[in-house]
């Protein structure tokens, strides 16, 4: 199991990220609020780089009663990051795509020691 420098905290601000070179993997690490979260460089659905993707937050689509759409909005709590390929989304904080459970990123493992941070594969 290798461990890989991935940057200072102070060298992320809220909503940054970075893909490092981990040998034969990538991993993103992303920084939201005080939080990182960290995920391996590989779209769920067909192995896109996912974590080189936009970051927004989630788009809900508001449905009224006949059923129709005119708007898209979005989820202030929720911030996605959307594969380049095909557009699928998953949240940052947990991998998981919100409209099916059976697509979800695959968690790396980070520390954060005196200040930096540390992948590990």
């Amino acid at each position: 199991m290798g461990e890989y420098f991935a940057g200072a905290v102070t060298d992320y601000a809220d909503g940054d990220r970075k893909v490092i070179d981990c040998g034969e993997f990538e991993v993103g690490v992303f920084r939201v609020g005080d939080e990182f979260f960290a995920w391996h460089n590989r779209c769920a659905h067909r192995a896109g780089p996912v974590c080189q993707g936009r970051i927004m937050k989630r788009v809900i689509e508001p449905v009224s009663d006949d059923r129709t759409t005119r708007t898209l909005e979005y989820d202030a709590t929720e911030t996605n990051i959307v594969c380049p390929w095909h557009g699928y989304e998953f949240s940052i904080r947990t991998g998981y795509h919100q409209a099916s459970s059976r697509f979800r990123l695959r968690k790396a493992e980070f520390t954060i020691r005196e200040g930096e941070i540390y992948v590990r594969t």
